[in-house]
């Protein structure tokens, strides 16, 4: 079977849809622009691929465990009428929730979810050992995350952190002590735009399921009008945190860069906000998060650039 044939199978494409891989991908800009920003300049080859291979296996596996820790309460909602495809949403571009809708097996999830873990973990202490803890405590925290659902609308703040910690181990992988500020900055940065252009909105589209459900996340327990506000506050918090990552690293950038990185700013995370907040629309919050998820990539092709031509 040709490689062709291999990525287009439709049992691998039930995997995928299991990892999330078209997001995952996507994901993958943020660790590398974090290594990017934080040494000034490209890592040496075999970093590189390593640091690829391995980020690309643990986005994979924790996009995975999610759906297996949160296998009953998908079911749920799927056996309730929630999670239909074909929306316009990253997320739903392949199958949302193969597990919980049947088309593949718990044994298979584990299995795959589990062995791309094992890569994972083997690159991590391959790059660095901290690399393996982080990712270690990322998977832990993702499925403290998912066991919240119905606890609190804080465990936001938790998958805040996660959504993080691929960058932190990306800037360990490249230099064993880095800067404490550059750190505390780069956390902040994803951290923020995690919550406002990633899980609120995220959540805002499953609001009918998950009032239903009596879960506790942020647009069910502050109600759309708030929730959009504090997503709109998260996103200008990014935005401005952005800049502040880009002046202390060791990298230089003209207006010319600040100008693009505004922009993308702008078109990605500010405007679809303001949409969200003026519409109260679940579209426009689908649309936020399908902005938003590529504002990172937005701003590593920058430094990308910068780093080639410049």
């Amino acid at each position: 079977m040709s490689l062709a044939a291999i990525l287009t199978h439709s049992r691998l494409k039930l995997f995928l849809a299991l990892s999330r891989t078209p997001h995952g991908i996507i994901d993958i800009a943020t660790p590398a622009l974090a290594a990017l920003l934080c040494l000034g300049h490209f890592p040496s080859l075999v970093t590189i691929l390593l640091g690829l291979v391995t980020v690309f296996a643990g986005y994979t596996a924790v996009y995975a465990l999610n759906d297996l820790v949160d296998y009953r309460t998908d079911r749920e909602k799927v056996r309730a009428g929630g999670y239909g495809d074909g929306e316009d949403y990253l997320d739903g571009v392949l199958v949302r929730h193969p597990l919980a809708k049947g088309v593949l097996t718990l044994p298979e999830g584990i299995l795959w979810a589990g062995g791309w873990a094992l890569a994972a973990m083997i690159g991590a202490w391959l790059l660095n050992p901290v690399c393996f803890a982080i990712f270690l405590v990322g998977g832990l925290l993702e499925a403290i995350y998912c066991l919240l659902w119905r606890v609190t609308p804080l465990r936001a703040l938790v998958n805040g952190i996660v959504k993080t910690l691929g960058a932190v181990a990306a800037v360990y992988a490249v230099n064993p002590q880095p800067s404490i500020i550059f750190l505390i900055v780069l956390f902040c940065w994803i951290f923020f735009w995690e919550i406002g252009g990633q899980n609120i909105p995220n959540d805002w589209t499953d609001i009918e399921e998950d009032c239903r459900f009596k879960a506790k996340t942020i647009p069910v327990k502050l109600g759309l009008a708030r929730a959009g506000m504090l997503a709109m506050a998260c996103l200008v918090v990014a935005f401005f945190f952005t800049f502040l990552l880009l002046w202390i690293s060791p990298l230089t950038f003209g207006f010319i860069h600040l100008l693009a990185v505004a922009g993308f700013g702008a078109w990605l995370l500010l405007l679809p906000a303001l949409r969200l907040v003026e519409a109260n629309d679940r579209q426009q919050a689908m649309d936020l998060f399908n902005k938003a998820s590529h504002f990172p990539l937005s701003v590593f092709v920058i430094v990308f650039i910068r780093l080639v031509i410049f």
